[in-house]
This record gives C-alpha cells, structure tokens and sequence, in this order.
C-alpha cells in the first residue's frame, strides 16, 4: 500500500500502520509505503492519519516525461481490458511534497497519459475525472509521483474523506473549515430544524456552520461569538462552562459539536463519553488536540471508549487539523 498524509505526519502515519503490524519500509514528503504481512485485511481499516491509500502499487520509471507516460498507460490498458467503463472514474496523479517542479513535472506527464488514452481509449478517457473518491474504496487510476523518475501506480484506493474546504468571509474563524470538512467523513451535516449544542463554541465557526443549513444551536461557552454566529437568530449564546453543561431531563440533541483548547484525555473522558453513553446526543463532531500527548495512545483510548456507545465511529486527522485529530459518528439507539 502506499498511503498519502498531510505533510509533517507521515511519522504519526507510519506509528499508525506499525501497530496494525503493517511494516513501512520507505516514508517521503507527504507519503508512506506500506507493506501488510500476510492479512491483506489491514487494507481495510479506517485509518486516521491516511488520507489516502493507493492498493498494490506498481513502480513506474523513467527518464523523460513522455517515457514516463508511455509506461503509466501501458499499466493502465494492460489492466483494463477486461473492464467496461459505464460512468466517470477517477484518474488522480499527485506529487510528493519537499521537491521543487515535482508537481509541475507530475501534471505534465498526467497530460500526456490523457493523449494517449484519447488516441487509444477515446470513449474511456472522456470519462475520467480528475476527482479522488468522496469517501470509501474507489476503482481507476491513481499516480504518486515519489521523485522525477519514480511514480507509484494503483489501480484501486481508498479515502477517508479528507479535503480542502472553501471558507465563508462571515465565518468568525478557520475551525470553521474544520466541521466543514468533517460532515463529508460522516455522510451527515445538521439539517434545517435539528438542534445542535456546541460545546466551547466561541468564536463560534461551528455553531455558525450549523446556522448556515439552518438548525437550532445552543451555543455554550462563556467567551464572546463572533462573525456571523454574533447576533445570529438561529444561535443561543450560553455563557456557561461546557464542561458541567448537560441536557435537560429527556432532552436529546441531534448534534454534538465540541472543540475545546483542553487537555485532550479530560475532553475525551469528561465531555464525549459521558454524552455518548448517555444517549443525550445523535450525532457528534470532536475534536481532541493532542499537542504535547501521545496521538496514537489517545486515539486508542478514544476508539476504546467510544466505540460500545457508536453505529458509526471514524477518526480523521483532516486537511485542516493540525496537532489533532477529529472524531465523527453516529450514536447507537439514541
């Protein structure tokens, strides 16, 4: 397997696959090659660090750009014979990061792969996008440039759902972006009428992002809101300490939100397990900052704890996180 990160975590990634008992032979700017030993059942795990990961990789190399191409659609026809293209498919060629023209070199040779399969392939290659899949496995053609001469070709990958989002110019911070990012790992985003609690929301991009597709938010927290969440008339400002807020009697929340500047193990332990034991959410989207912790301990105590209380559990370190990871899902008979 060769799986792609943000950059500056492929350490964090490689510590990821290592306690699955995946080997990882060789890391770069951006990427680590992975290699299973013997269960071919670590390639379906829900990794965290991964944002990507490109299947059976095949070593392509060449001197030139156009020997370069001629080898990545040489792979691709030999392994698509057999297959009949009925709808879009992604072709997705990406570059390692730290080498400068690695990138304008990798869209070079993408193009000329595009000339070849039109001449050879026409019907087929009108059908290729340049999308990688939303979320989940997806079959096409996947390229990694690792250096110059050296790209790693997939036919097959998997996603966690990790992407760049637009930002809103009325949204009163970057965190915004961050539970922007997070619905499209869940498959979910708060509708118009649900109700939604955030957990230290100022400035409030979370509860603002909630506003926006029109739910109902109880915004907790005693610092100020900001932007578009100050004044909103869809958002209720509590200035009340998140960690001692707790529903009323019989009340459920469809929505979690939480995003403290905390001690992540106190988060985890004072705020998301009893909200999620408790049944007094649907939904949740958290974020856990693990600083100067152990990522990996704590994103093991998290998916330990979690888990009896959740259908759906996934844990992402997102394109726009940082020194911390986010957690979404669902809540079992809530």
């Amino acid at each position: 397997m060769l799986a792609r990160c943000q950059d500056g975590y492929e350490g964090l990634l490689a510590r990821e696959f290592s306690d699955a008992g995946v080997v990882c032979p060789e890391t770069g700017g951006g990427w680590v090659l992975a290699e299973p030993e013997g269960d071919a059942s670590a390639q379906d795990q829900d990794w965290c660090f991964a944002h990507e990961v490109h299947f059976a990789p095949v070593v392509i190399e060449g001197g030139s750009v156009n020997a370069l191409a001629a080898a990545i659609a040489d792979r691709f026809l030999s392994t698509a014979r057999s297959e009949r293209f009925e709808e879009a498919w992604p072709f997705v060629v990406v570059a390692a990061s730290g080498l400068d023209g690695l990138g304008r070199r990798a869209s070079t040779v993408e193009s000329a792969v595009r000339d070849i399969l039109k001449k050879r392939m026409s019907r087929v290659a009108k059908l290729a996008t340049g999308d990688a899949p939303r979320c989940g496995r997806a079959r096409g053609l996947f390229v990694c440039f690792l250096d110059f001469g050296r790209a790693m070709v997939s036919r097959e990958a998997w996603s966690g759902g990790q992407r760049r989002m637009a930002d809103d110019p009325a949204a009163p911070s970057r965190s915004y972006l961050k539970v922007e990012e997070a619905y499209g790992v869940l498959g979910r985003e708060p509708a118009s009428g649900e109700k939604v609690v955030d957990l230290g929301a100022a400035p409030g991009g979370w509860s603002f992002s909630a506003a926006r597709r029109l739910a109902h938010v109880a915004a907790i927290d005693n610092g100020p809101l900001k932007g578009g969440a100050l004044g909103n008339p869809l958002i209720e400002h509590r200035r009340e300490d998140a960690f001692r807020f707790q529903p009323g009697k019989g009340e459920v929340f469809d929505w979690l939100f939480c995003d403290l500047v905390e001690e992540p193990h106190h988060v985890l332990h004072s705020i998301v397990e009893p909200w999620l034991r408790g049944g007094w959410c649907r939904r949740f989207v958290v974020n856990l900052k693990f600083g100067r912790a152990d990522a990996l301990a704590l994103l093991g105590d998290a998916r330990r704890r979690l888990a009896p209380a959740c259908q759906v559990l996934h844990a992402r370190h997102l394109f726009h996180d940082r020194e911390e990871f986010t957690l979404v899902g669902e809540v079992r008979n809530a």
